[in-house]
């Protein structure tokens, strides 16, 4: 089946999709209507390659960086403009407090990139 959306992606090329009938094969009941792909069907057929090895490397930047032969910023980029084109991802914003040193701590673990600490300091979400 997987074959078939790189197929559905590729003739796409990246345009709006509207599937008008699925069918489930177990039980053989069609619905009809307007529905659109998933968005993660809807990335680039690249894209989704490079999501489909986030998920097999479990997060681990390191070993995309291996993977691809690029370097931190480079999955870094792409996964904040693959993130962006992702709109069904919502954070919970009652996130508890934390302090200036554990955002300084994931900055320096590579977790932030300086831009998003900086967001999380004038957050004011810091437990001083």
């Amino acid at each position: 089946m997987s074959q078939d959306w790189n197929e559905l992606t590729k003739l796409t090329r990246g345009r709006q999709v509207i599937i008008e009938r699925v069918r489930m094969v177990e039980t053989n009941i069609a619905i009809e209507g307007d529905f659109l792909l998933p968005q993660l069907a809807q990335l680039s057929s690249d894209d989704q390659a490079f999501v489909s090895a986030f998920v097999v490397c479990h997060g681990s930047i390191k070993q995309m960086e291996k993977f691809f032969g690029v370097s931190y910023p480079t999955i870094k980029n792409r996964l904040n403009r693959i993130g962006e084109q992702l709109s069904f991802v919502e954070m919970d914003t009652t996130e508890e407090k934390i302090s200036r040193s554990e955002i300084l701590n994931r900055l320096n673990r590579g977790e932030l990139d300086v831009n998003e600490a900086i967001k999380q300091l004038e957050k004011g979400k810091i437990n001083e």
